[in-house]
């Protein structure tokens, strides 16, 4: 018999070896340089195109996939958990409150994982992400030592079930179109699953405190920063009534400090951290702008002064903006409370510093003195009516925050929760649940259509879409065949060695390309594998499964690892130090038990 490796490498011809050598570029242009991902994979694509190694409909193919298109619109949905508020229910309710960075990452992994197995991975990511976000700058955690654990653990939990990753349902349905048997049932899987969820949260927990990089800012030097005086209250049936400063996360926004609190009449100096919160309590803060606009999207605290409700507009109409007041403003020498500043120009003083100092008075009773710098909640129409005018010397906008409307939390909520109920029980698929769940967001005022249209991460979304331009180029060329050949016909007959090899294959193109590419590029080889052996398929079927998703050695290779690589401020090499040990030993543990649950 012909050795295949010897046939695809006489025919590869010269399309063949330049998209390899495209693919190892990439790869190291990846590890190398700091170029962006979607830099490198454009330009791969467009060479790609320009030589006729791809047609204009192979190489844009990408584009118009049904995951790519999923993940953008999960984008949108997420924005109406983001513009409610409801990410910090999800936190609070599924994270909590963490005792150390190693338990931090233990109770994310652990929801993550779970929810995995039941939905799609990467909306599970897409809902978490901005939680992640919000819990780590509440509780002072490095957002780079929780990211990768949530990709990792959400990519685990989908090899429990069959609908936890398309990848398992891309393999059985080649699987039981080229076999004519019976399918995988939904918690087939599980066997398989479960030690790999196990083996991954271990080697985090394990491993992660030396492994995972630190990209922590570092902390701001108290003198070197403006610090702002504000004032909240606890509104009525305030879901923080009952509970401790501390519990309540007042505590650990960065660069802010309670003052006092003013409880009918009496004032509370030196406020301790197990001071249990009233409704109606006035708390005043000092601190750094980006922490005041934190604590202005706190869910049961509103500002103290009354001038916001009186404004016009929806809550997404809103903007927070900065503006220092000039000499010849008409407030200079009046009170912040008689100035009639909301008459004046329809916004509200949220906060005020002076000379970059705390104001040792009650906002309301502050005399205003050119050069102030005022805090406001108005409308973006101000920065652009003001900036030119002589009441004030600079006028900015704090880039794209606004208040949050708390009140459509549960709507918010709901409509995720029948996205996920409706494509779990397959009356949808994950891309039709996904843009009703977008469009209900948009129709309820979850989120708007300016803040939708922003939604997307369009690096995120390109290199998705170029990836599978890319995998396209190997399939078509036999790149990819000679790759995964070549290491399978070293096994020489042995099955425990062949379904090792073959491990290792779809690892390397999962790594390379992504997991569909290599599942779809490495299923005839497993199955030509396990016939010319005179064996089951099966147990190669749920390793091809298994190393398909075991996509850890690079950002590339999972598209919840591409969503997390920006926002963790990650670097190429990141995922390899983590990454790479992490799948040999879930490879480990997949050939020593898959044999054993799913016999020759």
């Amino acid at each position: 018999m012909t050795d295949p490796a010897q046939l695809g490498l006489a025919n590869l011809g010269w399309p063949g070896w330049l998209s390899l050598s495209l693919v190892v570029l990439c790869f190291v242009l990846f590890v190398r340089t700091r170029i962006a991902p979607d830099i490198i994979t454009s330009g791969a694509l467009t060479l790609l195109l320009v030589t006729g190694v791809l047609t204009p409909q192979e190489a844009l193919a990408g584009f118009s996939n049904p995951g790519m298109l999923t993940v953008a619109v999960l984008y949108v949905v997420v924005t109406g958990l983001t513009e409610t508020g409801a990410v910090g229910w999800i936190g609070s309710s599924l994270l909590g409150r963490p005792r150390g960075e190693q338990h931090a990452r233990l109770r994310l992994m652990l929801p993550a994982a779970a929810l995995s197995a039941f939905l799609n991975n990467t909306p599970v990511v897409a809902i978490f992400l901005p939680a992640v976000q919000d819990w780590a700058k509440r509780h002072r955690l490095s957002l780079s030592r929780l990211l990768i654990p949530l990709s990792f653990a959400s990519i685990a939990g989908g090899t429990c079930t069959l609908i936890g990753s398309s990848t398992n349902l891309v393999v059985d349905g080649l699987y039981t179109e080229r076999s004519g048997l019976p399918g995988l049932g939904l918690f087939d899987l599980l066997w398989i699953g479960l030690p790999v969820v196990i083996t991954v949260l271990l080697f985090m927990l394990v491993f992660g405190q030396r492994l995972l990089p630190d990209r922590t800012p570092a902390v701001e030097n108290c003198e070197d920063v403006r610090r702002y005086t504000t004032e909240m209250l606890v509104t009525p049936n305030s879901p923080l009534a009952g509970k401790s400063i501390e519990t309540a996360g007042l505590r650990q926004l960065p660069g802010l400090f309670l003052v006092e609190i003013e409880r009918r009449g009496q004032v509370i100096p030196a406020v301790s951290s197990h001071e249990i919160l009233q409704d109606g309590d006035r708390l005043v803060f000092a601190g750094i702008v980006d922490s005041v606009v934190d604590l202005l999207q706190i869910r049961g605290l509103v500002p103290a002064t009354n001038q916001v409700f009186k404004l016009g507009g929806t809550c997404q109409d809103r903007c927070f903006v900065e503006a220092v007041l000039s000499n010849n403003s008409p407030l200079i020498g009046r009170s912040v409370r008689s100035g009639r500043f909301r008459a004046h120009y329809n916004a509200a003083i949220i906060a005020l510093s002076r000379n970059g100092e705390r104001v040792e008075r009650k906002i309301g009773d502050i005399v205003l003195a050119p050069g102030d710098t005022l805090l406001l909640e108005t409308r973006p129409e101000f920065v652009v009516q003001q900036r030119n005018l002589k009441d004030f010397h600079v006028v900015s906008q704090l880039g794209d925050t606004h208040p949050i409307d708390h009140d459509r939390a549960p709507i918010a909520i709901g409509i995720v929760a029948l996205m996920v109920v409706s494509v779990g029980i397959g009356l949808f698929s994950m891309l039709e649940g996904a843009l009703l769940a977008a469009g209900a967001m948009v129709m309820t005022r979850c989120t708007v259509g300016r803040v939708a249209r922003r939604a997307p991460d369009w690096q995120v979304l390109v290199v998705i879409a170029t990836s599978f331009g890319i995998g396209a180029a190997l399939e078509k060329t036999g790149a990819a065949a000679l790759l995964a050949g070549s290491l399978i016909g070293l096994a020489q007959g042995l099955p425990w060695v062949s379904m090792a090899l073959l491990f290792a294959s779809a690892a390397l193109l999962t790594a390379l390309a992504t997991n569909n590419v290599a599942a779809v590029l490495m299923f005839p080889i497993a199955m030509d594998a396990a016939r010319f052996m005179h064996i089951s398929p099966l147990p190669f079927i749920i390793t091809l499964m298994v190393a398909a998703s075991a996509s850890f050695a690079t950002p590339v290779g999972y598209q919840t690892n591409l969503m997390v690589f920006n926002v963790g401020g990650y670097r190429f090499g990141d995922f390899m130090r983590i990454g790479i040990p992490l799948t040999l030993l879930v490879g480990i543990i997949t050939i020593a038990l898959v044999p054993l649950i799913w016999p020759f």
